[in-house]
């Protein structure tokens, strides 16, 4: 049932897409997948309002991505594998890295991120802390579960 309705998301995402963007669509998604199947998808109940490979520009005017949006609560989550973003990067990567998340932040959003281990092995870890994120979101700025579902 995912696999059906991850197609059907991935190919509107593709067809609304184009430039560097496009070419991201192209890559391995499985972690981002893992992260729509174990985690957003659970706690959010749908697919609707998410974008994957979430275009912005940042400080120093380069784009930057996120892996997926969520543009009105303002999140952008990551999925990110040990040996991609910490064993076996430079310390250039590393320093760009933290640049890119501070940019993230002063550009409005809430960084996100979980490890490939945390969704593979604590999936429902992983769900408790987006639905506590929510929530503080709800409280905070009127923007909770709530609301999505007013959207509808």
């Amino acid at each position: 049932m995912f696999e059906a309705e991850y197609s059907i998301f991935w190919k509107d995402q593709v067809h609304s897409a184009s430039g560097q963007r496009l070419e991201m669509l192209g890559r391995d998604l499985t972690g981002t997948k893992k992260l729509l199947e174990g985690v957003l998808l659970p706690v959010l109940g749908t697919l609707k309002g998410l974008e994957l490979e979430y275009e912005m520009l940042s400080l120093s005017g380069a784009k930057i991505y996120g892996d997926m949006c969520h543009p009105l609560l303002r999140i952008v989550f990551e999925e990110d594998s040990f040996v991609t973003h910490a064993e076996k990067i430079t310390r250039d990567r590393f320093s760009f890295e933290r640049a890119r998340a501070r940019s993230v932040a002063i550009l409005g959003y809430t960084y996100f991120p979980y490890s490939r281990d945390e969704l593979e092995k604590k999936p429902s870890f992983c769900q408790r802390n987006l639905y506590e994120l929510i929530g503080r979101i709800g409280n905070v700025e009127g923007a909770g579960l709530n609301q999505l579902e007013e959207i509808d």
